[in-house]
C-alpha cells in the first residue's frame, strides 16, 4: 500500500497519542480501526493509517527490558547498578520507550553510550573500544592534512553489495523485487563502471537519478548482488566569507513536508542562531556551530517513527548523522541558504557503514559540504582543525547514493518502504507486501580501495 507521507504533519488525536507513548500497541490499533470507520478528514485517516505502520516498528526498535539492559551493561563494564542506569535515562543518555507500560531500551543503546560518553568508553572491559576510536580519529586527521597539503585527494573503489532474502516457507517461491543502491554520478563521483550482476536482466537507474538503484526481480533462490567501481574526487576548499558574492541563488530553499518544514519553533531557533547576519557563508557556519557544539550524537530509532525529524533533533538536542544533516538543511533553507541532502555509505575497508551528510551553496564557491556528525565528533575530541574541516569539505571515503530526501525509486515501490526517505542498504518487497527487515540481510564489501 502506498501512503502520502506529508500526512505525518497531521497531529494525532490525544487518545491515540496517549496509547502510543504508553506502548499499548494492541489497543492503539483497535482505537485507530474504530476511528477509520467514522466520517473524519482524509488527511487524518491517512495519518492514522501511517501510525499503525509506525507502531509496528516500535517493539523491534526497543527490544531490551530493564533486566536485559542491565545484563548487557554489566557484561561490558563489570559493576553497573540499576540506579546508574536510571540516572542515564533521566539524562536522556540512553534511548528508551514504553512497551505496554514497561521501560524498554533501544537495540543499540550500549553502542551509543560507548560512542558518545568517553567516561563509559574508558570503563569498558574490552580495550578495543578505545583503540578503534583513536585509530579512526588518527586516520581522518592524516587524510585531512594530506588533502590540505595536496589541494585535493581522490579515491578509487571496487564495491560489492549483496542482499540475501530469506522468506518464510510459504513464500519461498514468490518473486521478490529487490533494490540495491548505486553511486550517483554527480558532484564528487566519476568513472562509474558496472562490473557484475547476479541477474543480468536487472534494471539500472539513470546515472544521475536522485535515489539511484539497481532493481532486481526474481525468486530469491540465490543472493542478489552487484559489483562496480567508481572514483571520488575531492578538492580542499578554505571558504572565505569576505569573498562571498552579494548575489546568491534561491534554489533548494523551499520546504518539503513532512520533515523540511519551517515550524514556529525552528523559526525561533533559526532567528536565535543567525541574529542579524546577512552573509550566507557565515549563516551556514553559525548553524553548523550550533549543531556540532550543542547537540549530542545519538543513534535513532527508524525515522519513520518520527513525524518531524529536524524538530525532534532541535527539541531533544540529540540525533544521529541524518537528524543533524536534516536540521542543518532545514535551518539553512530557513535562513535563505540553499542546502540539500547527500547520503549513502562511509566506505573504508573494515569500517563501512551507513552515513548521511549535507551540502550547502554559496557563490562563488558553489556547492560545499557539511558533515555535522563528523564535525561534532571532532569538536568533542577537542580537535578544532578537523571540526573546521568538515564545514566546507568532506573526506573522499563516501558512496553517495541519494541526492534527494524522500524520493521515489526509478522503479517505484508498490508498498511503504522500511525507510521511505533514504536508501543506504536496500529494500525488498513481494507483489502483495513488503519483505520485513528480519527476512533481509544486506552486506557491503569494499573489495579494494586506493588513493590517488
Amino acid at each position: 500500500m502506498r501512503y502520502d507521507l506529508r500526512c505525518l504533519s497531521v497531529p494525532l488525536p490525544e487518545d491515540v497519542e496517549k496509547l502510543k507513548y504508553y506502548g499499548d500497541i494492541e489497543r492503539l490499533n483497535r482505537v485507530i480501526d474504530l476511528k477509520l470507520q467514522k466520517d473524519i478528514p482524509e488527511a487524518l485517516k491517512e495519518r492514522l493509517r501511517l501510525e499503525k505502520e509506525i507502531m509496528a516498528l516500535w517493539p523491534r526498535a526497543y527490544p531490551h527490558d530493564q533486566e536485559a539492559a542491565l545484563k548487557k551493561l554489566r557484561e561490558c563494564f563489570g559493576d553497573f547498578s540499576e540506579k546508574e542506569l536510571d540516572a542515564l535515562r533521566n539524562d536522556d543518555a540512553v534511548e528508551w520507550a514504553y512497551i505496554n507500560g514497561e521501560i524498554h531500551y533501544k537495540n543499540n543503546f550500549l553502542g551509543n553510550l560507548l560512542k558518545t560518553r568517553p567516561q563509559y568508553a574508558n570503563r569498558a572491559l574490552d580495550p578495543a573500544v578505545l583503540k578503534d576510536a583513536k585509530e579512526k580519529s588518527d586516520f581522518l586527521d592524516h587524510i585531512m592534512r594530506r588533502m590540505k597539503e595536496q589541494g585535493e585527494l581522490n579515491a578509487r573503489f571496487h564495491i560489492r553489495m549483496e542482499m540475501t532474502v530469506q522468506p518464510p516457507e510459504e513464500r519461498k517461491m514468490l518473486p521478490v523485487t529487490a533494490q540495491l543502491p548505486l553511486p550517483i554520478e554527480y558532484t564528487q563521483v566519476k568513472n562509474f563502471q558496472l562490473l557484475s550482476l547476479s541477474h543480468p536482466d536487472a534494471v539500472i537507474a539513470p546515472s544521475d537519478y536522485p535515489q539511484r538503484t539497481v532493481c532486481f526481480r526474481a525468486v530469491p533462490d540465490k543472493p542478489f548482488f552487484v559489483e562496480y567501481s567508481y572514483e571520488t574526487h575531492m578538492r580542499y576548499i578554505d571558504p572565505d566569507p569576505e569573498k562571498v558574492l552579494a548575489q546568491q541563488t534561491t534554489f533548494y530553499t523551499e520546504e518539503y513536508a513532512p520533515h523540511i518544514l519551517f515550524t514556529p519553533y525552528l523559526r525561533m531557533l533559526c532567528e536565535e542562531i543567525i541574529g542579524n547576519e546577512k552573509n550566507p557563508l557565515r549563516k551556514a557556519r553559525k548553524i553548523y556551530d550550533f549543531i556540532t557544539t550543542k547537540m549530542i550524537y545519538s543513534f535513532m530509532r527508524p525515522y519513520m517513527t518520527m513525524p518531524n525529524v529536524p524538530e525532534y533533533g532541535a527539541s531533544s538536542m540529540k540525533g544521529d548523522c541524518g537528524v543533524q544533516a536534516l536540521l542543518f538543511i532545514t535551518l539553512c533553507r530557513m535562513a535563505g541558504v540553499p542546502a540539500r541532502w547527500q547520503s549513502g555509505q562511509y566506505v573504508v575497508p573494515g569500517d563501512e557503514g551507513m552515513h548521511d551528510w549535507a551540502q550547502f551553496y554559496a557563490a562563488p564557491y558553489g556547492w560545499l559540504f557539511a558533515d555535522p556528525s563528523f564535525g561534532g565528533s571532532a569538536y568533542r575530541d577537542g580537535n578544532e582543525e578537523r571540526w573546521n574541516f568538515y564545514f566546507g569539505n568532506l573526506d573522499p571515503f563516501r558512496l553517495p547514493a541519494n541526492s534527494e530526501y524522500q524520493h521515489e525509486f526509478y522503479i517505484p515501490s508498490r508498498h511503504l518502504r522500511y525507510d521511505p526517505y533514504d536508501n543506504q542498504d536496500g529494500e525488498a518487497e513481494w507483489d502483495d507486501a513488503p519483505v520485513p527487515p528480519r527476512n533481509v540481510d544486506t552486506k557491503l564489501q569494499v573489495v579494494n580501495m586506493e588513493l590517488f
